[in-house]
């Protein structure tokens, strides 16, 4: 069985609705949080996830 983690938003901290399987990849993904309502660019590998933009408002 594959673990799997949820994405956290990297602004603030909060769970997003979305999760990472370990062989899950994503590039120039669009993570939106539902909480904050902050839209994020990232790419996830390995269940790392990297930051690529910030849409801080």
């Amino acid at each position: 069985m594959n673990k799997s983690e949820w994405i956290y938003c990297p602004v603030y901290g909060n769970k997003t609705r979305d999760r990472l399987r370990e062989d899950t990849v994503l590039k120039n993904y669009l993570l939106y949080c539902p909480k904050c309502m902050q839209e994020s660019l990232i790419d996830a590998k390995d269940l790392r996830v990297t930051v690529i933009w910030n849409e801080i408002t």
